[in-house]
């Protein structure tokens, strides 16, 4: 059974075509986490210029892919909508998974709400998604705003959990 999950949503070359807040700092803790995580999920978007197996639907190059990395396509904002997520955490027996990725606002942010809806245990790695500067607010301010509202989501017995990549693989590490 898999300890250490991670979910990357949508880290793929169209998405990250247009410019990424700290693209480089971002993709450098996703791989500390994948290199320490015992499960790796890939989460895809499928759509105009996405099209499966497409130069943009592909994974960016300077993130790892491990052999037994997990790859669910979705069309939605939700991973959950009309895929086999949840189908391939049951079928693993995950419970719990820390999420990264793009974009802040849309897709990391449906993801973690509807995750969290269903039961699952989700902790954001503050500091290793990204999103892109908005028409009224920076993707700075958008990062900073998204980890304080997922940290006061309410949800009682299941509150989503908002740490710095750091603290992920210091909890990850064996005692």
């Amino acid at each position: 059974m898999a300890n250490r999950v991670l979910v990357v949503v949508d880290m793929q070359n169209g998405v990250l075509a247009s410019p990424r807040f700290d693209r480089d700092g971002r993709c450098q803790r996703i791989n500390q986490l994948t290199a320490a995580a015992d499960q790796v999920i890939f989460i895809q978007h499928v759509g105009p210029d996405l099209e499966v197996n497409s130069e943009g639907w592909q994974i960016v190059p300077e993130l790892d892919q491990p052999a037994n990395a997990l790859y669910v396509n979705k069309t939605a904002c939700d991973s959950f909508w009309q895929t086999d997520l949840a189908a391939q955490l049951d079928q693993h027996g995950i419970e719990s998974f820390v999420v990264c990725g793009c974009a802040t606002d849309y897709c990391v942010d449906t993801t973690i709400k509807v995750g969290a809806s269903l039961g699952y245990h989700i902790t954001v790695a503050a500091d290793a998604h990204t999103t892109a500067d908005r028409t009224y607010v920076s993707a700075q301010q958008q990062i900073n705003q998204h980890n304080e509202i997922w940290a006061d989501l309410i949800l009682p017995g299941n509150p989503v959990l908002v740490r710095d990549t750091e603290e992920v693989l210091r909890q990850w590490r064996p005692h």
